[in-house]
């Protein structure tokens, strides 16, 4: 009896096992997609959140999802990809929202704006304000979902062929600036220019531009800026904590079983995280050879920075004006930005401050 009951719930189990085993294969099927990087190969830190991402979606699906990343231009070009992702040419990018200002200014909310969030309180405010919600809200406007992929934590301010230290200074000077920080800059009497990445060297080795803000030292130290702009300013009040965002088509994204999408999103958070840490750790002595290389360090003076500010407020009531995806978005991060600094006053930067007094005690 006993070797009857045995032989019978073996015979159940491996009907089960029959059951379950194309089930499992039915949630795990194979996907191939391609990235389209707005970004150069070269840049191995902000191209290479693509690289992270990719790995961290095929090691976590055992090669079954398969994500193949393009740098700007194999496929289209850095001012392309949201649209390339948004009509199906390819099925997610990686790239900075603000470089769409031009569709709408909107798109800029979940990267940066000028006089905005930290790297810390963007993603606090992403993650946990309602950001992301806002974001893909007008994302699905657009054919695209949208998810936080990589941060550059504050940026500097660019590299000029010549000081800038009074807003007359800026008078007719074609910068390249991206994003919103264009329209202020306009408002100061400058000239902005929408140049990609890889582009720049040689428009201010020739003149084409006077100045032209890219992210930090370590990125900066590989372009070669330093060569043909001797004095690097800072902060980069326009970025105060870029967020790159992963742009997935929004038909690809619904398609994908909900284990995929966990993947997905967990592969994002890991290139968000991983990027900022490169870049916090590589910062310091790429700013240092600069240094010891001739460029001129200088901070914007408080006359340029309080000019900046009231600039960029009038641009966000104009814009929000006439464009209320914009104003909600801008009102939510604007309210969240006033209890962050709250905070930040309290403990944050009373620590910093310390710490940076007495770094060489230590």
């Amino acid at each position: 009896m006993k070797r009857r009951e045995f032989l019978q719930s073996a015979g159940l189990g491996a009907a089960a096992m029959g059951v379950a085993a194309p089930a499992i294969a039915q949630s795990a099927p194979e996907v191939r997609w391609r990235l389209s990087s707005a970004f150069p190969k070269s840049l191995d830190t902000i191209y290479g959140a693509s690289d992270v991402f990719a790995k961290f979606v095929s090691e976590a699906t055992d090669g079954k999802f398969v994500v193949q990343p393009f740098a700007a231009g194999e496929i289209v070009g850095t001012f392309q990809t949201a649209d390339a992702v948004g009509n199906g040419t390819v099925e997610m990018g990686h790239t900075a929202g603000y470089y769409y200002v031009g569709k709408d200014p909107t798109f800029a909310l979940g990267a940066a704006v000028p006089f905005g969030l930290n790297s810390r309180q963007q993603s606090a405010w992403l993650y946990h304000g309602g950001g992301n919600d806002i974001v893909n809200a007008f994302m699905a406007k657009q054919n695209i979902y949208a998810l936080p992929g990589g941060n550059t934590g504050t940026q500097m301010g660019g590299w000029f062929r010549k000081e800038v230290k009074t807003v007359a200074d800026l008078q007719g000077l074609k910068m390249r600036i991206a994003g919103i920080a264009g329209q202020v800059m306009a408002k100061l009497g400058a000239v902005p220019q929408q140049v990609a990445g890889g582009d720049i060297y040689p428009a201010l080795e020739r003149g084409t531009i006077d100045a032209a803000e890219w992210i930090g030292p370590y990125d900066d130290e590989k372009l070669g800026f330093n060569k043909v702009a001797p004095f690097y300013y800072y902060p980069g009040w326009w970025e105060g904590g870029l967020t790159l965002h992963f742009y997935i088509n929004k038909a690809k994204w619904e398609s994908l079983p909900k284990t995929y999408q966990s993947v997905v999103q967990s592969a994002a958070m890991a290139a968000n995280l991983d990027m900022q840490a490169k870049y916090d750790a590589r910062n310091p002595a790429a700013l240092r050879r600069l240094v010891g290389t001739g460029a001129q360090l200088r901070p914007f003076s408080n006359e340029i920075m309080e000019a900046a500010l009231k600039a960029a407020n009038e641009v966000y009531a104009e814009i929000s004006a006439k464009n209320p995806d914009f104003k909600a978005g801008y009102d939510s991060l604007r309210a969240f930005r006033g209890e962050e600094y709250l905070w930040f006053q309290v403990a944050e930067y009373s620590y910093d401050s310390f710490m940076i007094r007495n770094r060489t005690k230590g």
